[in-house]
């Protein structure tokens, strides 16, 4: 009995304290932010081009503070690279730079050397791209995985090139 006056009473306390919050206030996305629409179209252009070179994605969009806002697993996709294609696409924010020039910038002798055990773990191979609007500000980053790193670059490219 105890259990269920708890469960019903923490539906209540869910229902009562979720509601206000997104049914009014002030728009809480940010400026300079990728919208959930954008994400979408992105998303769409860059399925489109795996589908084209017929190879099974998984591909990540962060917002502009590099959190996760779309994600879509390809049938087929190799499942450790989930992460891969988030952690490309966080490593690409982080720096505002492709993980392909980061990449180079990290290999032995080079400035950034090591860089990859930062930031719990960054991508440092081609294939996380910079989402940049048409006003030229960094909306987020796209990262995809599960193809060369030439194949999860040109998907990634494909999905940015929507947006410019």
């Amino acid at each position: 009995m105890r259990k269920i006056m708890f469960s019903a009473f923490l539906v209540f306390a869910v229902a009562l304290f979720s509601v206000p919050a997104f049914a009014e206030g002030p728009v809480k996305t940010l400026p300079g932010d990728v919208t959930l629409v954008q994400a979408q179209t992105i998303l769409q252009a860059a399925l489109k081009k795996a589908e084209e070179i017929k190879v099974p994605m998984n591909i990540a969009i962060v917002d502009a503070g590099g959190n996760l806002k779309a994600f879509y697993r390809q049938e087929d996709a190799f499942l450790g690279s989930i992460d891969i294609s988030i952690k490309k696409a966080v490593t690409a924010r982080y720096f505002n730079m492709s993980t392909r020039t980061l990449g180079a910038a990290s290999q032995p002798g080079e400035s950034l050397y090591s860089i990859e055990v930062s930031n719990d773990g960054l991508i440092l191979f081609a294939g996380g791209v910079l989402l940049v609007d048409k006003n030229n500000v960094i909306i987020g980053a796209i990262g995809v995985s599960g193809g060369t790193v030439d194949e999860d670059e040109s998907v990634a490219m494909a999905g940015a090139a929507v947006i410019k």
